[in-house]
């Protein structure tokens, strides 16, 4: 985000500053979820809230049980 000369001048030069860190420290999660290796947590994420979205069957487990012979 670029800084704003004109807003600059309007205010204290530590209010600026404070301003300008506050920014960077906002983005600072959107750019620690770019690193390598991330998508990999991005995949398992997913992964689980696709299993959580699936309809169970009968059994606890969700899987079937075998009727044996």
């Amino acid at each position: 985000m670029p800084d704003d000369p004109a807003r600059d001048d309007e205010l204290d030069q530590r209010e600026a500053a404070r301003i300008r860190r506050r920014d960077q420290d906002a983005d600072a999660a959107g750019r620690d979820l770019m690193r390598p290796g991330m998508g990999k947590v991005f995949k398992q994420i997913r992964d689980a809230q696709a299993k959580a979205a699936r309809p169970e069957s009968g059994t606890k487990s969700g899987r079937t049980r075998r009727r044996r012979a």
